[in-house]
């Protein structure tokens, strides 16, 4: 996956609390059997009328809005079921980071898992980005390498599990974390007893 140490864009901002990922990306495109192509059915029961057609009201459908990189968001983003299309659906429409109070564990793995940067900021912090995002030009910066969060008129810190941060600036998924300790578990099985059970023939 590809490494993130900075993300500079500018923000949507999406002022809802307990945004499950059914609403993120709802079920009935869960169907689908390729891991692409999800973007464009984001938030898509807010984003549509009920016949289909776009809601002028919705941010997302903002033209002003194209091209920007982090969605600012309310608490417990990302809660209710594990389907890991509500991060690739974020990530394909083209956002990088996801900036909010907290998150549901689960979503929080599934998006360091694909190199979406999950961002938690206290309460305060994240209304007075809200309040900066209101402006479509606005832009801000998120440096992984420093762990701060810089736009107009705000700096923060903030934390990241230290598994977290490596994978995501080295563009590691799981597996990829794993195999950087291949000389130490390849030591570790020449001194594995015989008599254990073993998964390879």
């Amino acid at each position: 996956m590809k490494p993130v140490s900075k993300v500079t864009g500018r923000m949507v901002p999406l002022d809802r609390a307990d945004v499950d990922t059914d609403q993120i990306i709802p079920q009935q495109f869960l169907k689908r059997i390729e891991r692409d192509g999800y973007g464009e059915f984001l938030f898509y029961n807010w984003a549509h009328t009920d016949d289909g057609t776009p809601s002028s009201d919705f941010v997302l459908n903002d033209p002003k809005r194209e091209g920007a990189k982090v969605l600012i968001a309310g608490p417990n983003f990302g809660c209710g079921s594990s389907r890991e299309h509500a991060a690739w659906a974020i990530q394909q429409w083209g956002f990088e980071a996801v900036i909010a109070p907290s998150f549901a564990d689960i979503f929080r793995n599934n998006a360091i898992n694909i190199g979406l940067l999950p961002v938690e900021l206290d309460e305060e912090a994240v209304r007075a980005l809200l309040e900066v995002a209101e402006t479509h030009h606005s832009e801000v910066t998120i440096d992984l390498i420093e762990q701060t969060v810089r736009a107009e008129g705000l700096e923060e810190q903030f934390e990241i599990s230290v598994s977290a941060r490596n994978r995501l600036i080295h563009g590691l998924d799981a597996i990829g974390e794993t195999l950087q300790h291949e000389r130490a578990l390849s030591a570790f099985e020449t001194r594995r007893p015989d008599w254990l059970p073993i998964t390879t023939s």
